[in-house]
């Protein structure tokens, strides 16, 4: 397969760590809010895979940016935005937030992490909320500060993540629950550190604002990691697909709205909280959801998913699209997540999908695989 290359740019950033990344081994990146994000190492992402659930990675998410918002409004701006009641939030917590636009269809989906009340950092999927949020709070007339601070995350994750960071910052780190974040020293700096990650290996993100503390522990977690087999690595599309970890833009946009996403314990269309676009759920609730994300299975050994691939029933009926897929070394087939129309998704039917130019068996699931 011929390669093609990412031409740097100040539109297209690099990170604090991508002269590192380059010299352990990264074959390819891909470009996610406007900055570049890895998407391989010198090992195959099969190799990488089954390394990330056995041991440890530390991965370059810096691309995963932070929208701030502080102020006295800030609260009632970070509610507009999400259809999650954060009315009961707490200081330290991270919350998992579909943000949804006037007709409840998904602009992104963050984790926000309240700090307090008056401070707030939305770390968004690839969207561009600051804008959505600058409208919202010039529209509102909102007493608010709306800013992208210079903050990069590293994630350190894998079943080994939790020794590896109890050896560098002590056995406090172990203490902190899934999903709360607070500062830890390392060396008289302090990282903010939430227990947190895109895997369902478990691990941590490290907020860092101190670049230069950051790359020292950066490259501390290497110099002292390898008792844990520690390499560097990125969000594994096997593992994440498996886990049914989904990404904006791939397996929703806005035109998927929280219900046919799955999001349904995070859209609280009964509380008292005012967002945009309470109204249009409550009218999308009262009725029979248009489409479903579920799961295929589809018997093929590889699929090219650069773009969206149209499911059929065996009468010949379009049912749906595959959105994303990649071949599980665990299933020993191709798995994907597929949006599905209604009344299909009710009846889990055998279907066909043309990948490769052949019409190749599928079978619909649920999400997620395991």
């Amino acid at each position: 397969m011929k390669k093609f290359y990412i031409a740097k740019s100040r539109r297209i950033r690099a990170t604090p760590y991508t002269s590192r990344i380059e010299k352990q081994g990264l074959s390819s990146y891909t470009v996610y809010n406007h900055m570049l994000l890895p998407t391989g190492f010198n090992e195959s992402l099969e190799d990488d895979y089954h390394h990330l659930k056995k041991y440890v990675q530390v991965w370059d998410v810096a691309a995963e940016r932070q929208v701030e918002i502080s102020g006295q409004d800030s609260s009632k701006l970070v509610q507009l935005m999400t259809c999650r009641d954060l009315s009961n939030s707490k200081d330290g917590r991270c919350y998992y937030c579909p943000i949804i636009d006037e007709n409840g269809g998904l602009i992104n989906d963050p984790v926000v992490l309240r700090h307090n009340k008056e401070k707030w950092w939305l770390s968004i999927a690839d969207s561009d909320v600051i804008l959505y949020a600058k409208g919202l709070a010039i529209g509102y007339k909102l007493k608010v500060k709306i800013t992208e601070p210079n903050v990069d995350i590293f994630a350190v994750q894998g079943p080994k993540s939790y020794a590896l960071m109890e050896k560098i910052l002590g056995h406090e780190i172990t203490k902190l629950k899934f999903f709360d974040f607070r500062y830890f020293d390392f060396k008289g700096s302090k990282h903010l550190i939430a227990r947190s990650g895109w895997s369902k290996q478990g691990g941590y993100e490290i907020y860092v604002e101190d670049t230069k503390s950051g790359l020292l522990l950066y490259d501390h977690l290497f110099d002292h990691g390898k008792e844990f087999n520690v390499k560097p690595g990125y969000p594994n599309a096997i593992e994440r697909i498996e886990s049914a970890l989904l990404s904006c833009g791939n397996d929703f946009d806005n035109n998927d709205n929280p219900f046919e996403c799955g999001f349904d314990k995070y859209t609280n269309i009964d509380s008292d909280v005012e967002f945009i676009g309470k109204d249009a759920l409550k009218n999308i609730k009262s009725k029979d959801i248009a489409k479903k994300l579920m799961g295929i299975m589809i018997d093929v050994n590889f699929i090219d998913m650069s773009s969206s691939i149209e499911i059929k029933d065996l009468n010949n009926t379009i049912i749906g699209e595959v959105r994303s897929g990649i071949y599980s070394p665990t299933f020993k087939k191709v798995i994907g997540i597929c949006m599905i129309n209604l009344p299909f998704y009710r009846d889990f039917k055998e279907c066909n999908v043309v990948v490769n130019e052949n019409i190749c068996e599928a079978k619909l699931c649920e999400l997620p695989f395991i």
